[in-house]
């Protein structure tokens, strides 16, 4: 974690699992003020009407298409809606950016090569470069004069980023390295003209470089052939005796991991908004479709079994969506509290980003895999058309698949979110030590300490307490065998997944509730009893989840003497009352027929 937030609404990252929030601190979707409405509909316009009719040509991979596309989407300036103005900017405010990219979102392939160019491609410049490098590139990265696209990714090291083989050596004179090595699977390269890319100074260096399309030796391999996403430029990049300038070098010489890592938190939520875009949209689509098509004489949208489906879409959707706003609020706090105490704008940005690096992975994973069982239900709801590729729904089905993969894979991303937690532990940063002794105290005097709730949610705040009680359960014995020896966490990645879920769950059932809570006290307008279908509905699913995700960890790594205690304290904390969730389904589903649409 990076320096200390001291803010009392913003928790530090990771907090969330140990500290209450306020609801009445929450921001939610439905705070949106009319200035950001205004951009939220500016970009939703752009997308229906300058994307969506050229789709097909897009994916045909229409040479030149995509860079017009996104010079014409920085003419409204939204490719700098995130930099600092003295640079060409507009630096609209965290919660704005995230709307910007949930709306550009069911572009498909445009929003890949739109979050590349102005994520991954922009910001490892902002927050590593030299003044001279800020001022020579994000000018024209932002008005789109130029392209940018950020090469990792190697043949031999994917996940393992560290250990790349391209190399950069200094010549005689001093003034340029020479870099040579093969990047894969790079976004945008086709029409790139500057590529952010990482090689080993000296052979054992990771370090950044600024590479400008048009060098010597800077070659491209063909277009990729896709499963999905195949409108969006993807090549290899070679590199044979690259003369680098010096001026040339990103960030300082073997810090290169900084500039990766950092970069990709980011990266991460900024794909988790995107793929919540393409979650509503495709439930609209799956909706409108089920109110159109009949069969025995009625509207499928009638029956129960697509019932079940569009609810159990909108509520992912919902829950997806509360956690996403959560977090950009967390890191838009951040960022004004890392500029007050003395932070320049980019660093200001950069730690915060890395201050919730686990709330990033999180958003990443529930993103990718809420839109993966949007789509694939989405597919069934159309049946035969579903998997015809004359609709727009098969390829979605197709675009849909890498979003688990880029970004870090959602395995990688879990085992992120864990050591996370067990670093910052280690630290002192994070008092696991107080908790988990408030629960050793619980479960064997049955004393409770610290949970007292009142109001209307009495039970659901208690259920969420609980899953995180059972969570500390798990991490306190886990982290007593590591120390002990008898426990090797690293070697056992099937328990961190366990863990990693059930804080998964901690954070999407938090952020759920505490947003009706809001819509409760803020919005009477508001039908309360459909967000309390929705909210119990989870809560019933996600505490069967947490169950099944503790029993594996218990029957795991708990000694067969001690389980039946742990499996008794767990009982304790999964008693939250069952729902009729077939009922609570029934209403969601008919309010979204209805509507039409998505319509919360």
């Amino acid at each position: 974690m990076s320096e200390v937030l001291t803010d009392n609404i913003t928790l530090k990252g990771g907090e969330f699992l140990i500290k209450e929030s306020n609801f009445k601190d929450l921001f939610i979707p439905e705070d949106f003020n009319e200035e950001q409405l205004m951009v939220k509909e500016t970009v939703r316009s752009f997308v229906e009407n300058e994307i969506y009719p050229v789709v097909e040509r897009i994916e045909k991979l229409e040479e030149g298409l995509i860079p017009s596309i996104l010079d014409k989407f920085a003419d409204l300036g939204l490719l700098g809606t995130h930099m600092p103005e003295e640079l060409g900017g507009s630096n609209m405010d965290y919660l704005t950016n995230t709307l910007i990219g949930e709306e550009v979102g069911p572009s498909g392939s445009f929003s890949v090569s739109f979050n590349a160019h102005t994520g991954i491609g922009m910001l490892p410049i902002l927050y590593y470069g030299t003044e001279e490098q800020k001022t020579k590139y994000l000018p024209k990265l932002i008005t789109g004069e130029l392209k940018s696209s950020y090469c990792l990714t190697e043949p031999f090291s994917g996940s393992d980023a560290l250990s790349a083989k391209s190399t950069a050596t200094l010549n005689k004179e001093g003034k340029h390295y020479i870099l040579n090595g093969q990047k894969m699977w790079i976004t945008n390269a086709g029409f790139a003209d500057i590529f952010t890319v990482f090689a080993q100074v000296d052979g054992d260096k990771f370090t950044g470089f600024i590479l400008e399309k048009g060098m010597e030796g800077l070659i491209l391999g063909a277009e990729e052939k896709k499963l999905g996403i195949k409108g969006s430029s993807t090549r290899q990049v070679f590199m044979e005796n690259v003369r680098v300038p010096i001026e040339n070098l990103l960030g300082e010489i073997g810090k290169g991991h900084l500039i990766a890592f950092n970069v990709l938190n980011t990266g991460r939520f900024k794909l988790g908004a995107s793929c919540l875009g393409g979650c509503k949209k495709l439930t609209e689509t799956g909706i409108k479709y089920a109110n159109e098509r009949e069969q025995f004489d009625v509207p499928i949208a009638s029956f129960g079994a697509i019932q079940y489906k569009i609810a159990e879409q909108t509520i992912r959707c919902f829950v997806t969506e509360s956690s996403i706003y959560r977090t950009a609020q967390l890191i838009q706090h951040g960022e004004i509290q890392f500029k007050d105490s003395g932070f320049d704008f980019a660093k200001s940005k950069q730690q915060a980003a890395e201050e919730y690096a686990l709330e990033c992975s999180i958003i990443k994973i529930i993103g990718s895999e809420t839109l993966d069982y949007v789509v694939d239900e989405t597919v069934q709801i159309f049946g035969g058309m579903g998997y015809s590729e004359e609709g727009v729904v098969a390829r979605a089905y197709r675009d849909s698949r890498i979003n688990r993969i880029f970004e870090g894979t959602n395995e990688i991303n879990r085992m992120v979110i864990l050591s996370s937690i067990l670093k910052s532990a280690m630290k002192g940063e994070l008092d696991l030590m107080t908790p988990g002794m408030a629960v050793q105290n619980e479960l064997m005097n049955g004393v409770v300490t610290g949970d007292v709730f009142s109001g209307d949610y009495i039970t659901e705040q208690t259920a969420v307490s609980n899953f995180k009680k059972i969570l500390i359960m798990l991490l306190g014995s886990a982290a007593q065998q590591a120390m002990g020896g008898q426990l090797n966490l690293k070697t056992e990645q099937e328990i961190l997944i366990n863990m990693a879920d059930i804080i998964i769950e901690i954070f999407n059932a938090e952020s759920t509730l505490m947003r009706v809570m809001k819509i409760e006290e803020n919005y009477p307008d508001k039908d309360i009893d459909l967000y309390n279908a929705i909210l119990r509905t989870h809560l019933h699913d996600s505490t069967n989840r947490v169950t099944k995700q503790a029993t594996d960890a218990i029957a795991s790594f708990i000694a067969p003497e001690m389980q039946s205690a742990f499996i008794s304290g767990l009982r304790k904390f999964t008693k939250y009352p069952l729902q009729n969730v077939k009922e609570n389904r029934r209403k969601i589903a008919r309010a979204m027929i209805s509507a039409g649409e998505y319509a919360l």
